[in-house]
């Protein structure tokens, strides 16, 4: 486990959350060569499989923001990298960042980072009170259109946004980024030339622009940084009948995760 409580006040910390993307399609693409900029990220076993708090992305994201990220998809009690201060709790660890804040942006600004969310679907388009909820848990909060599911570039665009909020950061400033990934959510059918319906090979080809992406938001990344990827949930695309997710499906439940530190000399 990685030791976040050492780690807060020295290291930025980055999320990004790959939304929609099920662990199948990750682990193929992975596969067959086709997410190399992820692929060197990754350990040598690959993509991790988790469990998600949430099957859709509002609760998935609530659950991640208070320290409930992707649970090991294996019998045990898995310690956390992050957790709110809960009596009880068999999940927090020496290692473990607690907090007494409700939420991780909450208690990293009152640690000195400065909070970055880059939205993407519409749970962070901020036109509505829904929509505000998670945005607004940050000092600073970025969605456009271009941003959003409806973009084919969309995931340029939202690296670009990423790395331009960074950069604009001085030196000394610790950081904290979200990143919701907008292509891997539905509509993913235009990723993939002739498609006309969703599937997981229409994901997996807006995966591989979102790897095709990652570079500008990794030479931009704060070293050293804490940087967790990961699904908040999968979907179904007619698996035994179900599309979609909000359901209670393997397809849904189990994601690809990832968690590394980018070391560095701090800047």
């Amino acid at each position: 486990m990685i030791p976040a409580r050492e780690l807060i006040g020295t290291h930025d910390v980055a999320l990004v959350t790959l939304d929609s993307l099920r662990l199948d399609v990750a682990r193929s693409a992975l596969a067959a060569g086709e997410t190399p900029h992820l692929a060197a990220l990754l350990p040598p076993s690959g993509w991790e499989e988790r469990h998600t708090p949430g099957s859709f992305t509002y609760a998935a994201h609530h659950a991640f923001l208070s320290g409930f990220l992707p649970t090991p998809a294996r019998p045990g009690r898995h310690p956390r990298l992050f957790a709110a201060e809960f009596a009880g709790s068999d999940s927090t660890a020496p290692q473990t960042f607690v907090f007494a804040e409700a939420t991780l942006p909450e208690a990293l600004a009152a640690c000195g980072y400065h909070t970055v969310c880059v939205g993407g679907v519409g749970f962070f388009n901020g036109q509505t009170a829904l929509g505000s909820v998670l945005p607004n848990l940050f000092a600073e909060a970025h969605w456009t259109p271009a941003l959003g599911v409806k973009n084919p570039d969309s995931a340029a665009r939202q690296m670009e946004v990423a790395a331009a909020a960074l950069k604009a950061l001085p030196a000394e400033q610790r950081a904290f980024l979200l990143l919701n990934v907008a292509a891997t959510h539905t509509p993913t059918h235009f990723y993939l030339p002739g498609a006309r319906r969703d599937s997981v090979q229409t994901q997996r080809a807006a995966l591989g622009s979102v790897d095709a992406a990652l570079p500008t938001l990794l030479r931009a990344l704060r070293r050293p940084t804490l940087l967790i990827v990961c699904a908040d949930h999968g979907t179904c695309f007619g698996d035994d009948g179900y599309w979609g997710h909000r359901i209670a499906h393997p397809a849904v439940w189990t994601v690809p995760y990832l968690e590394t530190v980018l070391t560095g000399d701090p800047q």
